[in-house]
């Protein structure tokens, strides 16, 4: 049983690979269905003063994509910042900036998901209050699938879906980069990583891009 909380030294300890291969190993863990066993109040009373995450992932708020069992982590381990369409805004930035820079983490995760819905109605460019704002950080995904896949440009086309999706995860990434110069120089020293996977709502299993 896990009853052991990640501490400032063992979060030094990591490298960016070792903490990507930690969280793909727990999604092995994950698919096989054989989760770690946890002291979860031992983890509550030994974060009471202070965390040290070694991962922050950039999440859709789908809730069949439940972050830190996906990947079999626990309480301290991982930071989480969601948002329908899994796109970075500046909100969202200062979060990713504060998490590594501030807080120590090693990797930035952008995570999509298989047939997610923002990621449709944006294909289907629905316009509906607030969500016509937020959609439109997804349409430059939605532009690049168009060049990139036949048929039709929307939700019916499940091949252009899940392009879509994958784009956005790969564009998300490259505008981290272009608009956080904390977390480019962080990646470029090789203090951190930013990567970028597919959660697959039928198998469980997260295939990295």
């Amino acid at each position: 049983m896990r009853n052991l909380a990640i501490n400032k030294e063992i979060q030094e300890n990591l490298s960016p690979n070792d903490v990507l291969n930690d969280l793909l190993e727990g999604n092995k863990r994950f698919t096989s269905n054989q989760l770690e066993e946890v002291a979860h109040l031992d983890l509550v009373e030994q974060t009471i003063t202070g965390q040290y995450p070694k991962a922050v992932v950039l999440s859709c708020i789908d809730s069949r994509v439940p972050v830190e069992q996906v990947f079999d982590q626990a309480i301290g381990d991982v930071f989480v910042a969601r948002v329908a369409g899994n796109f970075e805004n500046e909100d969202i930035l200062g979060s990713l900036e504060y998490s590594c820079a501030v807080a120590g983490s090693k990797l930035v995760l952008v995570l999509g998901h298989e047939s997610c819905g923002a990621v449709k109605a944006a294909c289907d460019d629905v316009k509906l209050g607030n969500i016509t704002h937020l959609l439109s950080n997804i349409m430059p995904a939605v532009e690049k699938s168009s060049n990139e896949v036949d048929g039709e440009n929307n939700s019916s086309n499940a091949d252009f879906v899940a392009k879509t999706v994958e784009n956005n995860v790969l564009l998300t990434i490259d505008r981290i980069r272009e608009r956080s110069e904390i977390l480019a120089d962080l990646e470029n020293t090789g203090k951190i990583k930013i990567v970028g996977g597919v959660y697959s709502l039928q198998t469980g299993k997260v295939n990295m891009l």
